[in-house]
């Protein structure tokens, strides 16, 4: 959970909300198809739904006060993987930062399939 203290109290984030964020974020970007879940049960990747995406997202919350985040996507076919993948850095780490007030030190993008 994220803890910001401001003049009148404090608040709370909870990862959930980080994790929301950042699958929308990711998703609205170009070429991305949508959130991986590698199934423990089968090894397979599946494609995530819209109310599911957080499944696909990891924050770590790091001693001083920054959020470290993975995610797991799926891009498209003929995409550039590389482009879509700082697209999709730079969306998440502007977003998380206006909607949560929190920093972000990392966001590690990992592709896990390409569907046509």
């Amino acid at each position: 959970m994220i803890k910001l203290d401001t003049g009148k109290g404090a608040i709370t984030i909870s990862s959930g909300v980080v994790a929301n964020i950042t699958g929308n974020a990711a998703t609205n970007c170009f070429g991305v198809k949508g959130m991986a879940f590698r199934s423990m049960t089968d090894g397979l990747v599946h494609l995530l739904r819209k109310e599911a995406m957080s499944k696909g997202v990891q924050v770590t919350y790091n001693e001083d006060g920054t959020l470290s985040i993975r995610l797991h996507i799926i891009v498209e076919h003929g995409v550039n993987i590389t482009a879509a993948c700082r697209s999709i850095m730079s969306e998440v780490r502007y977003k998380v930062n206006k909607y949560t007030g929190a920093e972000v030190k990392s966001v590690d993008v990992c592709v896990d399939s390409i569907v046509l």
